[in-house]
């Protein structure tokens, strides 16, 4: 049986139905159980407002609204990173109205008064994860046996050439020493497909390609309008299907072809049902570097990988966030990322629609 992916075309004008269509036609209501918690799973890449990056407001209210309509119980799951503060995101990017108007309980996996850990096996074998956590993984109690909705974006990446449905489950899986992964992000990745089929009672992800991320993603990016939605319960499927968009080859990322050869997803075109509609494939997207990723493939990947224990697993560790703090925050937003964010708003229907963005709550 093919793998289902859904496309939509996507306005301003009418996102919340877009978003409501690109659902069905994915399959969500047989993914997500009727009698299982959904938890929301949003993207917040940086904490600050640039689109492309992260979970768009539309993106998630239109979700809401689908779910408030199929009566589902849902809550929310943030997580932190060492250079991401969540409920700064949260405000920035407009999402946290949308849970205080629909009444959405949050939980942010990294503050042990939110969310406890424990230590758990899934049937499936995570051989990388085992390399990393030689002691075992833990994750969260919360999600164990409630189906999860994750909201990527169609975007770049520095380490994994493409990121989406998969890898947004990196953040909230993994606790905060989950940068020691970064050496075997490709099969930690992998891995973690695996961990979330015996995890969870269900798997759903909506991508929002309104605006694509082109360049030295996740962050430093060029923000394309494409006006794309993509929707499946099969996330492998769905990150080829939007590598393919973005015009890369998914046997070529090193993440796909393992997922796909352990059997956790599908990435050949002959397997995958493209439902929806029309879209031109091969964006040229590139995805370059920046002077994160030039640092960061040679301490994960290259000449000094033997101290990355010393640098990343000690103390240390917060001086290489402080500078990608001074670096992304501070630079690079200042300098490239508020100029992008202007001409966003000016230029494109997602720009206008994020600056005047509220609630919509359904009487």
């Amino acid at each position: 049986m093919k793998s289902k992916v859904a496309l939509v075309r996507a306005s301003a004008d009418t996102i919340h139905e877009d978003i409501a269509r690109v659902m069905d036609l994915g399959g969500a209501a047989e993914a997500l159980p009727q009698d299982s918690t959904v938890i929301l799973k949003d993207n917040i890449t940086w904490h600050l407002p640039f689109l492309s990056a992260n979970t768009t407001p539309w993106q998630l209210e239109g979700a809401v609204r689908w779910l408030r309509d199929q009566k589902r119980d849902m809550i929310a799951v943030h997580n932190d990173t060492v250079v991401t503060q969540p409920k700064e995101g949260l405000v920035n990017l407009k999402l946290q109205p949308i849970y205080s108007a629909y009444g959405i309980e949050q939980f942010f996996v990294n503050e042990p008064e939110s969310v406890s850990w424990s230590k758990w096996r899934p049937t499936t074998e995570t051989p990388w994860l085992d390399k990393v956590y030689p002691e075992g993984a833990e994750f969260p109690d919360l999600f164990h046996g409630k189906s999860v909705l994750h909201f990527p974006t169609v975007k770049t990446h520095i380490y994994t050439t493409t990121t989406g449905a998969i890898k947004n489950s990196f953040g909230g899986l993994l606790n905060s020493k989950r940068h020691y992964c970064h050496t075997w992000i490709h099969g930690v990745l992998a891995d973690l497909v695996a961990v979330q089929k015996d995890l969870h009672s269900g798997m759903f992800a909506i991508a929002d390609g309104t605006l694509a991320g082109n360049g030295p993603g996740p962050r430093t990016m060029f923000p394309v309008e494409k006006n794309v939605l993509i929707a499946s319960n099969d996330p492998v499927a769905m990150d080829a299907v939007a590598a393919r968009l973005m015009g890369f080859e998914p046997a070529n990322i090193g993440y796909l072809k393992e997922c796909a050869e352990r059997g956790l997803g599908v990435i050949d075109e002959s397997e995958i049902e493209m439902v929806g509609d029309d879209f031109e494939f091969g964006w040229g997207f590139d995805v370059g570097d920046n002077l994160a990723s030039r640092f960061g493939d040679i301490m994960w990947f290259g000449a000094l990988q033997r101290l990355q224990n010393l640098f990343f697993h000690t103390p240390l560790v917060h001086f290489f966030s402080a500078g990608s703090h001074v670096y992304h925050d501070e630079f690079w937003w200042r300098k490239h990322g508020r100029k992008r964010m202007a001409k966003v708003a000016e230029t494109t229907q997602w720009g206008r629609l994020f600056a005047d963005y509220r609630p919509q709550v359904p009487n």
